[in-house]
């Protein structure tokens, strides 16, 4: 989802997600910024369906903290020029709102409010000292700003409807329907998206911008690059990349469930947003070298995997970052080589074994701190399952699987089990012992090897010892290497705290090397015994 700036830097207020017995269907978001302060005026039109019978509706919103900001919200209505207001209370980040409705009946309310921003939406200058405003809602942040419901599960279609001064250009979700000069050097601009997305990747941008049509993919998807003018040259050439990297997702992986893509310099607290089809990416990354193809590719792979195809609740993050972590190094490997995908693997295994060393949380995890979640289990450990379910399932199944869980799943919310359920559908192998090793489990395998050569034998004996707590079942690759280097590679399987393996050799090796493929995530130590 995120490619990270240090994310110690950044302070979030968390909270529980509001109850599930709604659905919302559509958000119309009109947003009025100016640039004499910070406050802005809203009125959202939430159309929402009841799962219960219920006499109130809750949505999330910021109140007022003691710092003077958030929201004050002045009035609900129900449409209609006639329609009575609504009593509501607002307290605890909460909005209550009395209206009775039954199962299944839709309700559609509009909620008049103001104030100051305390988080969500960034109101600040970008490194130009100009004055800019950059939503930034990831994991729950939206309600900050706007009324919703802030859980990834619940997508609806969004409108955003933005007036600001006229010379600022907004971007936003979806395709834009209306740009229009108002009295008083305002303007309206109006973006409109028909696929039901997360809160979390639902975005603006009001900055002022040269903008580049950087190519048309399909035939029908236009490539955009936003970025400050200033860095005009530099970010249409970076960010140009995209164009290219679109279609390779489309041909693995499957269609583009977008009408355009927009890459948009942006003053997001993170490395890259995916928001969909509008993905923010940090000033820092215009450098006019392209040495940030891996993070438009992360970002670009999170348009499948994140937002169209999203994880239900965020402890299964890593359906969503780790994915794209290792779409990341399949699309560098197609297009630089095997050597490439090798050296940001073993990258990624190094971050792993170190995270693993003080953090004994598992990658499905149920903490209620989402920005703890940023960390290698949801990244690089998530990544390095996939490619340890590459070598068990081969190239040709994996691909299938793949393509086969985001075809059920694109546009729905998924969790690990229905992830396991369609490998294991593909494949026709029962995945779960793998599941529950790999991805409910703390920690990696730590390995202390020690062999010897029985010459009268000609077998080497090879001694695996799991010294971590919990004992793993995998298959290890390991080869063998004589004096005139010749290699020879041999696979074991490894299920018990200590075993004991025989190996046919004709004579002693010079040197036995563990996992020469890079196939498996672990650590420790190979030595000969003395």
């Amino acid at each position: 989802m995120k490619y990270l700036m240090p994310f110690f830097l950044i302070s979030v207020s968390l909270f529980c997600n509001a109850q599930s017995n709604i659905d919302v269907l559509h958000y119309k978001f009109l947003i009025d910024i100016n640039d004499n302060n910070d406050t802005i005026f809203g009125l959202t039109v939430v159309t929402l369906k009841a799962k219960i019978r219920q006499s109130s509706i809750t949505l999330d919103l910021a109140t007022v903290n003691k710092s003077n900001k958030g929201m004050n919200v002045t009035n609900v209505e129900l449409p209609g020029d006639q329609a009575p207001k609504i009593t509501f209370t607002h307290q605890d980040n909460k909005l209550l709102i009395k209206k009775e409705i039954n199962v299944d009946d839709t309700l559609t309310l509009m909620i008049f409010y103001k104030g100051v921003p305390s988080d969500g939406l960034i109101i600040s200058k970008n490194k130009y000292g100009k004055r800019t405003f950059f939503a930034d809602n990831w994991p729950n942040r939206g309600h900050n700003w706007l009324p919703c419901h802030d859980d990834p599960a619940d997508k609806a279609s969004v409108e955003f409807i933005v007036t600001a001064a006229q010379h600022y250009q907004v971007v936003s979700n979806g395709i834009q329907i209306e740009e229009t000069n108002l009295p008083d050097n305002k303007k309206r601009t109006h973006w409109k998206e028909d696929v039901p997305i997360s809160t979390k990747v639902m975005v603006i941008g009001v900055s002022d911008f040269a903008v580049h049509l950087s190519g048309v993919v399909d035939g029908c998807i236009p490539v955009y690059s936003w970025v400050y003018p200033e860095d005009r040259d530099k970010g249409f050439y970076d960010y140009s990349l995209a164009a290219d990297i679109l279609p390779w997702f489309i041909k693995n992986v499957g269609p583009y469930g977008y009408k355009k893509l927009a890459n948009v310099q942006s003053k997001t607290t993170f490395g890259g947003l995916e928001n969909a089809n509008t993905i923010f990416y940090s000033e820092s990354s215009v450098t006019g070298n392209r040495s940030k193809e891996g993070l438009i590719a992360h970002e670009i792979a999170h348009q499948w995997f994140g937002n169209m195809a999203t994880e239900k609740t965020f402890a299964h993050l890593w359906l969503s970052e780790g994915f794209a972590t290792y779409m990341t190094i399949l699309y560098m490997e197609n297009k630089y080589g095997k050597d490439t995908a090798i050296a940001m693997l073993k990258e990624d295994r190094e971050q792993v074994i170190n995270f693993a060393r003080t953090s004994k949380r598992p990658v499905v995890d149920h903490t209620k701190d989402y920005m703890e979640l940023l960390n290698a289990n949801s990244y690089q450990k998530g990544g390095w399952v996939l490619h340890m379910l590459r070598q068990e399932l081969g190239d040709s199944i994996f691909w299938k699987s793949i393509r086969k869980y985001y075809s059920t799943y694109a546009g729905k919310t998924a969790d690990t089990d229905d992830f396991r359920k369609v490998l294991e559908e593909v494949s026709g192998k029962k995945l779960e012992y793998f599941f529950k090793h790999w991805l409910y489990t703390p920690g990696v395998p730590r390995l202390k090897i020690i062999w010897k050569f029985d010459a009268a034998g000609k077998n080497i004996l090879l001694t695996v010892e799991q010294l971590q707590a919990e004992k793993f079942q995998f298959p290890m690759s390991l080869s063998h290497i004589s004096h005139k280097n010749s290699k020879a590679i041999e696979k074991i399987y490894i299920s018990k705290a200590i075993e004991t393996f025989s190996i046919p050799a004709k004579e002693k090796p010079r040197k036995i090397e563990a996992d020469p493929g890079t196939e498996l995530l672990f650590y420790g130590s190979i030595s000969e015994m003395k």
